[in-house]
Formats: C-alpha cells, sequence, structure tokens
C-alpha cells in the first residue's frame, strides 16, 4: 500500500461553526468549574477577588486564542504550537514541543480528565466514603477505551458526541446558575453586595495570585484546541476567529454567574472546606437530588475527554507528518480517513500513564511548561508582526494584545518557581532538554534501523493505513 496509491488520501474536513464552538466549548468546560473554585477562593482569599480572578482567565484565554486565530489564518495546517513553532524558530525547538506533549502533557491530560469521568460517576454508590482506587482506575481505562474507538470511527460521529455532551453539561450548568438565582431572590446575596465583606479576608502575593490563575486557567484548558486539527475545520479563516469569539465570551459569562450560584447558596468557608464544590451546592440545594450533580460532573467530564482525544492525537500525527515521530503515526485509515495510529499511540500511553498510584505530581509539575509554550508561540507571532508584516492573514490582532498574553505566560511560568523553587522543576527542565538525544540522531541525521521500515510496512497494513497529504 504506497503514497502512490494514496496520492489524494486527505482528512475531511468535517468540523463546521457549531462543531468548531462544541470542540472549544465542550473541551474547556470540563470537572475544572465543578472543582477549581474552592481552590481559586483558598488562594485570594474572598469571594470578590475570585470573581475577579475568573473574569481575569477569562480574558487572558480571549487574548491568547485571539493571537491563535491570527496564527491560523497565517498557516493553516493542523498541529497548533508545534507547527507554528516549526514555522517560525525551525526542527529543534518544534520537537521539544512535540515531544512534551506527545509523551507527557496530552496523555497525562486525558488520562486525568478519564479519571475525574470515573470518580464522579461511581461516587453515587459509595456515599460518605472514598471509592475503591481499582474501580476508578478500571472505569477510567473503559472510558479512554470508548473515546478512543469512537474518535476512529468516524470524525462525524465525535463531533455530534461533542455537540451532545456541550448541551448536556450547559444544561448541567444552568441548573446550578437558575438554582443560585433562585437563592438569591429569597435570601438575597449579602456577601456580594456589600464591597466590604465581598473583599473581606483578601490575601494579595505574587504567589497566592499565580496559584488561582493556574486554578482558574485549568478549567479554560481547551481553547487551543481548534488551531491542533485546523485541517478538518471548514472554510477554517471564518469559523476559526468566529468560534474563538463565540466560545470564550460564553464560557467565562457561564463560570462567573456558576460561582456567583456557588456563593449564594455557600459561604466562602464552605467553598474553601469543599472537596467537589458542585456535589456540595448540589447536596444543599437538590437535597436527596444531589447525586445529579456528580452525574451532571462525570457527563462534563466525558465531553472534555471526547474533545482533548480528538485533537491531543492530532500533534504526533502533525509532528510524524514532518518527519519528527516515526512515519506510522502520520497515517490515515483507508476508508474512515482518522488518524488511527496517532491515536493508539496516544492511547497507550494515556494507559501507561494510568496504572502509577500518583501521577497528579506529573502534572502540576508539566502544567508550567503548557504556558510556556503557549508564550514561545506568541513570541513567535510578535516576531512575524514586526520583521514579516507581508505575511498573508484573514485575521489580524492589535500588537498589544500577543505582548500582554507573553507577560502573562511569564509571570505563570516564572512566579512558581521564584516563591517555591523545587528540585523537580530542574527535573521538567532535564526532560524537555532530553528530547536533543532522539532529536540529532533521528530526526536530524536521519538515522533510522532497517527493522523499524519492516515494522512500518506490517503496521500499515495490518491498520489499512496510508499516508496522507496535507488538507491545506
Amino acid at each position: 500500500m504506497t503514497s502512490n496509491m494514496h496520492e489524494g488520501l486527505k482528512l475531511k474536513r468535517e468540523v463546521g461553526l457549531i462543531s468548531a464552538i462544541s470542540l472549544v466549548a465542550g473541551t474547556m468546560i470540563g470537572s475544572g468549574i465543578f472543582m477549581s473554585p474552592q481552590f481559586v477562593m483558598s488562594n485570594v482569599g474572598s469571594p470578590g477577588a475570585s470573581l475577579i480572578i475568573w473574569a481575569v482567565c477569562g480574558l487572558v484565554t480571549l487574548c491568547a486564542a485571539l493571537t491563535y486565530a491570527e496564527l491560523g489564518t497565517m498557516f493553516r495546517e493542523s498541529g497548533g504550537e508545534f507547527i507554528y513553532v516549526l514555522r517560525i524558530y525551525g526542527p529543534l525547538p518544534a520537537f521539544f514541543v512535540a515531544y512534551t506533549f506527545t509523551i507527557v502533557v496530552n496523555p497525562a491530560g486525558i488520562t486525568a480528565v478519564a479519571l475525574s469521568v470515573a470518580q464522579y460517576a461511581v461516587a453515587p454508590f459509595y456515599p460518605g466514603c472514598m471509592p475503591p482506587t481499582l474501580v476508578v482506575k478500571c472505569l477510567a481505562a473503559a472510558c479512554i477505551l470508548v473515546v478512543a474507538t469512537i474518535n476512529m470511527l468516524n470524525v462525524r460521529f465525535a463531533m455530534t458526541i461533542q455537540v451532545i455532551f456541550l448541551v448536556a453539561k450547559v444544561a448541567g450548568l444552568m441548573v446550578i446558575v437558575i438554582g443560585g438565582i433562585i437563592t438569591m431572590a429569597q435570601n438575597g446575596l449579602e456577601t456580594l453586595g456589600n464591597p466590604d465583606i465581598a473583599f473581606e479576608g483578601t490575601t494579595l502575593g505574587i504567589s497566592t495570585i499565580g496559584m488561582a490563575l493556574y486554578q482558574g486557567l485549568w478549567s479554560f484548558a481547551g481553547w487551543a484546541n481548534l488551531n491542533i486539527v485546523l485541517e478538518e475545520v471548514k472554510k477554517p479563516e471564518v469559523n476559526l476567529p468566529r468560534a474563538l469569539m463565540i466560545a470564550i465570551p460564553m464560557v467565562t459569562i457561564l463560570y462567573l454567574l456558576v460561582n456567583i450560584s456557588y456563593l449564594a447558596v455557600m459561604t466562602p468557608r464552605e467553598m474553601m472546606t469543599s472537596s467537589a464544590v458542585a456535589v456540595t451546592w448540589g447536596n444543599k440545594v437538590l437535597g436527596s437530588w444531589g447525586w445529579v450533580m456528580s452525574v451532571a460532573a462525570s457527563l462534563s467530564s466525558f465531553g472534555t475527554l471526547n474533545g482533548s482525544f480528538f485533537s491531543g492525537g492530532r500533534i504526533c500525527f502533525v509532528a510524524a507528518r514532518e518527519g519528527h515521530m516515526p512515519i506510522i503515526l502520520s497515517m490515515a485509515h483507508v476508508r474512515r480517513l482518522t488518524p488511527s495510529p496517532a491515536l493508539t499511540f496516544t492511547s497507550i500511553i494515556a494507559f501507561i500513564v494510568l496504572i502509577p498510584g500518583d501521577f497528579q505530581g506529573i502534572i502540576n509539575f508539566f502544567s508550567f511548561t503548557s504556558w510556556f509554550f503557549y508564550g514561545v508561540t506568541i513570541s513567535g507571532l510578535l516576531y512575524l508582526k514586526i520583521k514579516r508584516s507581508d505575511l498573508p492573514s484573514t485575521y489580524k490582532v492589535p500588537i498589544f494584545i500577543p505582548i500582554l498574553v507573553i507577560l502573562v505566560a511569564l509571570f505563570l511560568v516564572l512566579a512558581p518557581i521564584i516563591d517555591d523553587p523545587r528540585l523537580e522543576y530542574l527535573y521538567v527542565t532535564l526532560f524537555i532538554l532530553s528530547g536533543a538525544l532522539i532529536y540529532f540522531p533521528f530526526i536530524h541525521f536521519r538515522l533510522c534501523p532497517q527493522l523499524l521500515d519492516k515494522l512500518t510496512v506490517f503496521l500499515q497494513l495490518f491498520l489499512e493505513v496510508a499516508p496522507v497529504n496535507k488538507n491545506v
């Protein structure tokens, strides 16, 4: 099965405007809004300050997304950060992006979301105690397997599921918003109505603001996913910026309303001591129907898992197509036109990450790398706007927006290191730099064992896949 036989093989453009909005909003709205509010509140200490943090997170996310919209209309290829860093800075920095995101960041993120789905799903069956770890992990593995299968079978089916789950999760959050409105109508909202009380107990510092922003921005994770699958988006020059400008403000407003509802029902201390603020809210407002919040959180997390998987597998797919990963990962199924080898590889890594008892620390210490690469990518746009203003782009942002996002990215990367320098940050840096040990022999000098060529041919025939042309 050679490339000549499938010269015209391309991934289909199945993602329209509604699907694009669902991919962005549906990936962002996950377990974060059900769990992060208490951590934001704990770091800044007051309801008023926490709402400001949530608004700032929404604004930062929108600014970052708009800079990505300009990059996406400038380089109309899938791959997100990888392809932008490759085109602007060259192959070695781009390999660091692909290596880090493919091996650690994306699989660990997928596993974390799968565990959230499982924990919320089994929670009603274990009232008053923690569910067994084995049960949670087995269900998480099943969720990964189901989502992987869906994404391998059909892109349109995966996007339909994304739309359905977005509707379900917005409905769940609207229950919280409406419940809060009813509570405020009955009892008022003394905490936020009085500025003296609203900001009482505020603790401001570099570390507290930085950690609060980290927790809030975690709930917005997924805003860059549309750029990763850009070759599958219909009319990307129109739908990319339009989807981002609809999805992110919608999610920001929804998050603010949900947080106000939490504060209408719970005291700040109750929020800070809650293990899952949405479940606590449900128990107080819905009573015996409080389990509905666990179901809503589980469905919300499942939608995020589907969106994360859909886009996450495309990074190693594009990296392989550019010669930065094994060539088999750049191929797609000859009939379904889905990047099944890349999705299979992502699933295997996610299963491996699922095995250890504690991988949350890995995510915590690698979370700052995401904003490091966001900063590097957006600094590339700043360079292009100054030095290569002639490059064609159907959408442009004012130059102060990328400057603002770069400053925020610098703060998010440096704040935790300066405030609490730990050896683990050095380990993370060494892991990223260790990619050079792979890059130079296998990518730069193209040393390829003959056995790998035979394995590629075998897998190509076994998986019924073929090389894919760019759809630009």
